[in-house]
């Protein structure tokens, strides 16, 4: 089993290109899952690993045989070098460096004939994507759609504010128009979260196929989005401010939907 002991170590300096530059990511098709729980979630997800450091400080070779359950290669790593990989700052031990999948629209399956589906406009903050994850993940959503995604999805910060919900979803990536023809083509309604001639959520009928689209809580939807909705939701303000954070405004509606498609059965 391979040693390294030297935050100069060129592999080392390689895998913080990879934390720091989506470009990086891109072009060697490779990321960095931090975790436990996450790493166990990709695993569970069928995704492929190159390798696995681990700290023999914090964690023993014994216990990462038992979260892998499958011969992978793994590298002992100084706490020196773990200090200057680990993104977070519970200690664990343990970093994987994993290969990116395809998020492309055409890999999507809908496994039922009605599914209910988020689109995720233009969203710039990591920790909203992040959240966004993990309320589709909760909901059990049938797909998460990103459109005219502003970050990488394979961001530390995503797969951290995510609790890696990034491995648990069904997600596609791509423009606004490639997903509103791919929802029109499957003949999915498409619900935006937009104040203009708009109807509160909760009198919309979300038990058919439904398309749930939020955008940024600064600029709201664009217009490819408005002009196409089968229907313009809000969500009634009973204070002084007038939005939510888009990951609470999904969380409304995707539940709404959830509650709704409960009470059909």
């Amino acid at each position: 089993m391979k040693e390294i002991t030297s935050i100069q170590n060129s592999y080392i300096k390689n895998l913080v290109k990879l934390q720091d530059k989506a470009r990086e990511r891109k072009k060697q098709g490779l990321f960095i899952i931090e975790g436990k729980r996450e790493i166990s979630l990709a695993i569970t997800s069928k995704y492929e690993f190159d390798s696995i450091l681990f700290c023999p400080n914090i964690i023993s070779e014994n216990e990462i045989i038992q979260l892998l359950n499958q011969n992978i290669n793994r590298i002992a790593i100084s706490k020196e070098v773990y200090q200057k990989l680990a993104y977070r700052n519970s200690t664990e031990g343990i970093i994987a460096l994993a290969k990116v999948k395809d998020f492309s629209l055409n890999k999507i399956v809908l496994p039922t004939k009605n599914p209910l589906i988020l689109v995720a406009e233009g969203i710039e903050k990591p920790g909203n994507i992040g959240a966004l994850l993990r309320t589709a993940d909760a909901a059990n959503v049938d797909a998460v759609f990103i459109a005219d995604p502003k970050s990488d999805l394979y961001n530390t910060n995503i797969i951290r504010s995510s609790v890696g919900c990034v491995f648990t979803n069904q997600i596609a990536q791509g423009t606004s128009e490639e997903i509103i023809t791919f929802l029109q083509k499957n003949k999915i309604n498409i619900y935006a979260a937009t104040l203009q001639n708009s109807n509160e959520y909760y009198k919309q009928d979300f038990t058919n196929s439904a398309a749930i689209i939020v955008g940024t809580e600064a600029t709201g939807l664009s217009n490819s989005w408005r002009t196409v909705a089968t229907q313009h939701i809000n969500i009634p303000m009973q204070g002084k401010i007038d939005s939510m954070n888009v990951s609470v405004s999904a969380a409304i509606v995707i539940y709404e939907a959830v509650r709704q498609r409960k009470s059909k059965q």
